[in-house]
């Protein structure tokens, strides 16, 4: 909205990412995340936000990110490039990601914290629904903002053969 944030979380998501923890430039991300787990805690704008004013749940019930390079930008930064997918529509977008330490567990695996953000334009991928306000301007921003605390946890070979 134009006059607070708002927050929210997709509760529902999966994937594969295979971090290269030797060559991270070689590392690759495929993500996808049911649309309709969003959760702002306000059941009434949750249910518009899947309605077809903007994620289409029922026509688009999956948005997807796919990476298409890491770009190493310093000791614990890069940017990761790849394409999101909402609505049927894909673009490129880049998340700056920030490496934030590894730790081995008591029970032997190790796990790797990272945290990513980009900002996007809702309308770049068809969620076009606004509403004036009687005091000017628009309900809904053109910015959405992403913000993604990870951490992953190793996997041996024979988990990711099974899996």
């Amino acid at each position: 909205m134009m006059v607070s944030r708002v927050r929210g979380v997709f509760e529902k998501w999966g994937g594969t990412i295979a971090l290269d923890v030797e060559n991270p430039a070689n590392t690759t991300v495929d993500v996808s995340i049911e649309a309709a787990s969003i959760n702002t805690k306000d059941a009434q704008r949750d249910a518009h936000l899947r309605s077809a004013d903007f994620l289409d749940v029922e026509n688009y019930p999956t948005i997807t990110f796919k990476s298409t390079a890491v770009e190493i930008t310093g000791e614990n930064t890069a940017r990761l490039h790849g394409d999101l997918t909402i609505r049927g529509v894909t673009r490129p977008v880049t998340l700056d990601v920030t490496y934030n330490g590894s730790a081995k567990s008591p029970w032997g695996s190790v796990s790797y914290g990272f945290s990513a953000s980009t900002t996007i334009n809702r309308e770049d991928w068809g969620l076009t629904w606004n509403a004036a306000l009687e005091t000017g301007g628009w309900l809904v921003g053109k910015e959405v903002r992403i913000d993604i605390e990870l951490e992953l946890v190793q996997v041996a070979e024979q988990e990711k053969v099974a899996a």
